[in-house]
């Protein structure tokens, strides 16, 4: 084993990778903050979950920057892929379980590097203030160094002078436009919290000119007037008489006037 690959023995190296995480966590952790707890505004999507682009136009110094961070991020995606393919995992002097490892994180960087990097890219191009996008980007950008960093120390433990020097490389440049692109998010998200924090001015300015409404006021009558009863009827049952009316006397028909049968005086 060399001098150079010693003294980028996995152990070393891993220690290094988590002091510079913890670097960055206290970098960034502003930015991931705000955008977590909903303080910094998103753009809306669309029915197809992507970003909806915005009507405002974006200045021209903003993409020019950009531009210039994708234009690195592609090259270096470029020559990581290729150093990737480069390598022989099956002649490295070590262990079959630590050959299938590296040999898995080879081909997930390399199903990143050919699918999920360019597609991220193409929205962070259409929307080049997104901040949704471009937050997924950096997300996307930090797994990879991650998994890659493994690699990168496999092979310089394990590995040819040649492999560990261009996957090296390569480490170093995906740490450039990984640390760029997070300073534009950061610079994103400022920007943003700026805006609402004048939106938020003009709307309590123009709530303080304008006097509220009256209220209205809403009567309510729940007083009724009261209910007269209802008249009763009489009812009269069959063959009986109302006493209140006197019974009229029945009556009884005529006699005719008595004729005389005595015979005439002679």
């Amino acid at each position: 084993m060399s001098t150079l690959q010693k003294n980028f023995s996995p152990i070393r190296c891993r220690n290094i990778r988590r002091r510079r995480g913890v670097l960055r966590l206290a970098k960034f952790g502003t930015v991931v903050t705000l955008v977590a707890a909903g303080l910094v505004p998103v753009p809306a999507q669309d029915t197809n979950g992507s970003p909806a682009t915005s009507s405002a136009p974006v200045a021209y110094r903003s993409v020019s920057e950009l531009n210039g961070i994708l234009d690195q991020l592609k090259s270096t995606a470029t020559a990581m892929q290729a150093d990737v393919e480069k390598m022989r995992i099956e002649k490295w002097k070590t262990d079959a379980s630590n050959k299938r490892q590296t040999q898995a994180n080879a081909d997930s960087i390399r199903r990143n590097l050919q699918s999920a990097l360019p597609e991220i890219i193409s929205q962070v191009n259409a929307s080049p203030e997104d901040l949704s996008a471009t937050f997924k980007l950096y997300r996307n950008l930090d797994a990879l160094y991650d998994v890659f960093g493994s690699v990168v120390e496999s092979a310089g433990a394990f590995g040819s002078k040649d492999e560990f020097q261009g996957l090296s490389n390569d480490m170093t440049a995906l740490e450039s436009a990984r640390r760029s692109l997070g300073e534009r998010m950061q610079k994103l998200a400022g920007a943003k919290e700026d805006e609402l924090t004048r939106l938020r001015a003009q709307v309590k300015t123009l709530s303080a000119a304008a006097p509220p409404p009256p209220p209205k006021k809403i009567i309510v009558d729940d007083t009724e007037p009261p209910k007269k009863p209802a008249a009763k009827k009489k009812t009269t049952k069959p063959g009986t008489t109302n006493s209140s009316t006197p019974a009229k006397k029945p009556t009884t028909p005529a006699q005719p006037a008595a004729t005389s049968t005595a015979p005439p005086n002679q």
